[in-house]
């Protein structure tokens, strides 16, 4: 067994300690764009980057008194490209863009996500391929640092041309139209710009284009789902390890010789984190001790956990090219050529998106199987529903209900959106990615997942409890945990003492806020990536 020590293996930095970005383009990270929608961080541009801006938009211009046909510059969109727009009328042909497209519908986005698609959609055109203004840019920037928040309704996009619908959304109150969120209130564009001290713009050619075209959107929204789930699965670890301590599981099955025959990294990975999770436990059994070999739930943690870690491996990478990739169209290059492309469509992320509902709906899974044996007494032993006076008390009883109807609901969620397509713009946007609905779809699923992995917890912990004067003692991480635990929610001993609700409440909060996993890691290292 390892010797614990905290290494600086985590993928999950203190995106608090991160107070400013500076964007260059290419190497906007995960931990960076959390910190800026998340926690406020304020944003800048590298300062090479306004040579970059200035050149594409001369270029731009030249294109312009030329009267070159050049996409969405001179031309109509879409299908309507073939319509040639006179050179007086390339900045009404902007303003119209951002009138027409943005009839999104549905709730708003959150203002995290906002921010993120704020960010990501400012870093594409910090590359300086975009054509773009950068008194426009700095506008968005200033957007962000100073907090107005564009009212986005969160339906809308097919995954290309991009987001157009809600990103249009986003560029409204740029122009003083539309709605916007400023200092928790939702009020007209124009009044959050003014309150803001930011002045509205007027859209030069192309600049609606550019700042509409692309996949932030869809991005940001997969972002935050990428960002629980990742939290999520180290928490999934430590759920399973306090199941298997009040079951007094076999710990063999993670026994670094079984693994590194068939090695996943996510499964080392899951295998090390048991491992350290479990080192000094006195409930853990060996094989043959009390049994030979535990169910798949608690067996298998390690092959399942770790197939999920692969899978949400996988949508980082994914990520992090995306949020540092250019993704309007056309793309304005250096030598002043134009290629009109397809680096809007959301194909790239969309099967990504829904690998990653996949990824987290099967941690859901098989979180729900191990509450099932916890409160189940023909399988645990423990009195039924983990309650002392069964019978008058129901205890855990419906917790697996509610468990059961969320990895359901998660069943249908996780079924692809990428494999969906409808024709639009008169057949000539003819195969679309549904990447919006994919990543929106996985947050959902995320959701979903917090409240069982929570509600496994609290079950643990409460079957642990049961098991007090048996005199074992737990291992250093799980330790760390159930006393977090046990800081949020009591013991329950009799149903007339609680309302269930608001327990799994409370420890869903704790594990959203990453309470659980702070405590631990500060007892022991887990591996994630």
């Amino acid at each position: 067994m390892e010797l614990i020590c905290k290494e600086d293996t985590e993928m999950l930095k203190d995106v608090k300690a991160i107070k400013e970005v500076v964007l260059t383009g290419n190497d906007l990270s995960l931990e960076q764009l959390i910190a800026v929608s998340r926690y406020d961080a304020k944003l800048s541009f590298d300062p090479d980057a306004v040579a970059r801006i200035k050149a594409s938009r001369a270029l731009i211009d030249d294109i312009v008194n030329s009267d070159r046909v050049v996409y969405g510059v001179t031309t109509g969109f879409g299908s309507l490209c073939r319509v040639h727009i006179s050179k007086e009328d390339c900045a009404q042909l902007q303003e119209n863009l951002i009138r027409t497209h943005s009839c999104g519908y549905g709730k708003p986005l959150s203002r995290e996500v906002t921010r993120a698609a704020m960010t990501i959609r400012a870093n594409a055109l910090v590359k300086g391929y975009s054509g773009i203004r950068l008194s426009t840019l700095q506008t968005l920037v200033d957007m962000i640092n100073k907090g107005v928040h564009p009212y986005i309704p969160e339906k809308g996009s097919l995954g290309a041309s991009g987001d157009l619908a809600p990103l249009a959304h986003m560029v409204l109150p740029m122009l003083g139209l539309g709605d916007a969120e400023y200092q928790g209130t939702v009020m007209p564009g124009k009044e959050a710009m003014e309150k803001a001290g930011i002045p509205i713009i007027h859209l030069e050619a192309k600049e609606g284009l550019a700042l509409i075209n692309g996949t932030p959107i869809l991005t940001a929204m997969g972002v935050f789902a990428l960002w629980e789930g990742m939290s999520l699965l180290k928490q999934s670890d430590i759920a399973a390890a306090l199941s298997i301590e009040a079951q007094r599981g076999i710990i063999d099955a993670f026994d670094e010789r079984l693994h590194v025959i068939r090695p996943h990294r996510g499964q080392l990975d899951t295998a090390y984190n048991m491992r350290n999770l479990l080192s000094g436990s006195t409930y853990v059994t060996h094989q043959g001790q009390l049994k030979v070999q535990d169910a798949y739930c608690l067996r298998c943690v390690p092959q399942i956990h770790g197939a999920s870690k692969d899978a949400l491996g996988f949508v980082k990478e994914k990520v992090d090219i995306e949020i540092n990739a250019a993704t309007d169209n056309p793309i304005v290059l250096p030598d002043g050529d134009v290629i009109s492309g397809g680096n809007f469509h959301g194909e790239p992320m969309a099967l990504p998106f829904d690998f990653l509902g996949i990824g987290i709906s099967e941690i859901a899974n098989v979180s729900e199987r191990r509450l099932e044996r916890l409160i189940n007494n023909s399988l645990s032993g423990f009195p039924s529903f983990l309650v002392k006076h069964s019978g008058l008390n129901s205890g855990f009883m419906i917790t697996q209900y509610a468990a059961a109807a969320l990895v359901s609901e998660n069943k249908v969620l996780a079924h692809p959106a990428s494999v969906d397509s409808i024709p639009s713009c008169e057949n000539q946007e003819d195969l679309v990615s549904m990447g919006a609905h994919a990543a929106r779809k996985a947050g959902e699923i995320a959701f979903n997942a917090r409240r069982v992995v929570a509600t496994e917890i609290l079950a643990a912990c409460q079957a642990i409890d049961l098991r007090e004067g048996e005199g074992f003692k737990l291992g250093t991480g799980t330790q760390a945990a159930y006393d977090a635990v046990r800081k949020s929610n009591d013991f329950i001993a009799y149903d007339k003492d609680i309302e269930m609700f608001k327990e799994l409440e409370k420890i869903t909060d704790l594990v959203q806020a990453g309470g659980i996993l702070e405590a631990v890691e500060d007892k022991v290292d887990l591996k994630f990536f």
